[in-house]
């Protein structure tokens, strides 16, 4: 008779990419029902695998076909995004379960258009996803979503504001807010406080990740952010360039100060392909992004391609992944994106047993 030590045995062969350990090691199994003719297993992972769920099944299903011929075998794939053990500290944010700061130490590395992508890709994966931008000075996301210029977010109850709703994402910006030939000529502490209200005061719906595409620098705007918000953790974007990587390190080391943990580096701009004859040259330098990850202790999450199409489709108000997920581009970002996922969860899972460190307005 066949019993679940020997499922578990042809499960442990199978390791999760992302996860990068078998389903046994990341305790994914929920249940192992066997009977004389049929094996049901049902495994539910710890970050939204809508479409990548499907994959996980077929190649389960084949391990324990192969191993076990004279049983019907039926694997289901289930996920479920765990909310940060900090998320609900602060009123406005009960609607949220983790939230992902995209930082860069310096501006025109990419930032915002990855911010974009990236939150596109977790929604692609069947995350309930949320963008917040909280470039106060220079908000792109309004035009990088094709929000048309002369939307606002509806008001409830004279001071939250419901999110606007763009490419299936929920979003928020100072750009809904003010016209696009406003500047704005605050001084540090408005700024802060203006992040804060549009962060707190936001009706974020029943979200599994908020995505705040920050400003470049290590500013008012960051420093609040890791202070007053429990941030779940940071994302460093960067291009190969030594000016860049220079930035990105000190970016790093401001999340580490404030206790933010960083999942990784994501290298942009990585290499050129020419659109004419398909040259292929790293016009920027190589091996940037790795190299700062391997100093820092953390991940290289991704690199993504210098693509003359990617600033067409974010400047088009369509970015890749919400008008072509099947592009090789998109799947750069939802490849990303699952790394991001899974880090985030084993992150959370770490830290279960752990006090919640409060920090301070210093």
């Amino acid at each position: 008779m066949i019993d679940r030590a020997q499922i578990e045995e042809v499960i442990s062969r199978i390791t999760d990419p992302y996860l990068e350990q078998n389903y046994v090691e990341a305790g994914a199994i929920d249940s192992v029902d066997i009977s004389e003719q049929s094996i049901d297993v049902k495994l539910t992972l710890p970050y939204a695998a809508g479409f990548f769920g499907g994959g996980v099944k077929q190649l389960l299903e084949s391990g324990l076909s192969a191993e076990f011929d004279e049983h019907r075998v039926s694997v289901t794939v289930d996920w479920n995004v765990a909310a940060q053990k900090a998320a609900n500290n602060l009123p406005g944010l009960k609607g949220v379960k983790n939230i992902i700061a995209v930082a860069s130490g310096k501006g025109g590395v990419g930032k915002s258009t990855t911010s974009a992508n990236l939150a596109l890709a977790l929604k692609h994966e069947g995350a309930r996803v949320g963008l917040l931008d909280a470039d106060i000075y220079g908000p792109s996301q309004g035009l990088m979503l094709g929000v048309a210029d002369d939307v606002r977010p509806e008001v409830k109850d004279e001071k939250f504001f419901l999110p606007v709703e763009a490419h299936g994402l929920q979003v928020m910006s100072m750009a809904f807010l003010v016209t696009e030939n406003t500047p704005m000529v605050w001084r540090g502490p408005m700024v802060s406080g203006a992040l804060q209200q549009l962060l707190t005061q936001t009706l974020w719906d029943d979200l599994d990740y908020l995505v705040i595409d920050l400003p470049p620098g290590t500013g008012d705007i960051q420093l609040t952010l890791s202070q007053k918000v429990p941030v779940t953790a940071a994302v460093i974007v960067t291009t190969p360039q030594d000016l860049a990587l220079l930035d990105a390190k000190k970016g790093i080391e401001m999340f580490r100060k404030v206790n933010v943990p960083v999942l990784g580096v994501i290298e942009n701009m990585s290499t050129h392909i020419c659109t004419k004859c398909g040259h292929e040259e790293p016009i920027f330098g190589e091996g940037g992004g790795d190299r700062i990850a391997k100093e820092f202790g953390t991940s290289l999450i991704g690199e993504l391609p210098l693509s003359l199409s990617i600033r067409e489709k974010a400047d088009a108000g369509s970015p890749h992944v919400a008008d072509d997920p099947e592009s090789p581009i998109a799947m750069m970002y939802i490849e990303i994106a699952r790394r991001t996922m899974a880090r985030l969860a084993q992150q959370n899972q770490a830290q279960d047993e752990m006090p919640i460190i409060q920090m301070s307005d210093d």
